[in-house]
């Protein structure tokens, strides 16, 4: 099947992440964002994270009125270093994301391979979304 490619708002999404990301340098200047893609195809979004050196039970994903919430900690070595170069970054991290339209949250799916977190929300068909 083809992949469906749709160009999101880049105004509300950078937006969006220009406030996350001046919060966390304000308020918790420890906590950062790995790269992140979001995708659309016929049948799902996909979420593809960038982060190596964890284990699958090191994320949280939540899924709140459809923002997807992603957080952890990369661990750091404990040996002591002087660096010459240093841009891998370590600690506590956390991304949220708008997602473009309701996800059937039962079948969502999610794999920790080769340092990439990839998690699938299969869209939700109409008789599958809750009016509140």
């Amino acid at each position: 099947m083809p992949t469906i490619v749709r160009k999101s708002s880049t105004t509300l999404l950078e937006t969006r992440r220009e406030i996350l990301h001046a919060v966390s340098w304000q308020v918790r200047s420890n906590v950062w964002s790995p790269p992140t893609d979001v995708y659309e195809t016929e049948e799902a979004y996909v979420v593809r994270v960038e982060i190596a050196g964890m284990r699958e039970d090191d994320f949280e994903v939540l899924l709140e009125n459809n923002t997807l919430l992603i957080s952890g900690s990369r661990p750091d070595l404990t040996e002591r270093r002087a660096y010459q170069q240093m841009e891998i970054r370590f600690g506590k991290f956390s991304t949220a994301l708008n997602l473009p339209g309701p996800v059937n949250i039962e079948q969502a799916r999610a794999e920790y391979k080769d340092g990439f977190l990839t998690i699938v929300l299969p869209k939700a068909t109409p008789n599958q979304i809750k009016v509140e």
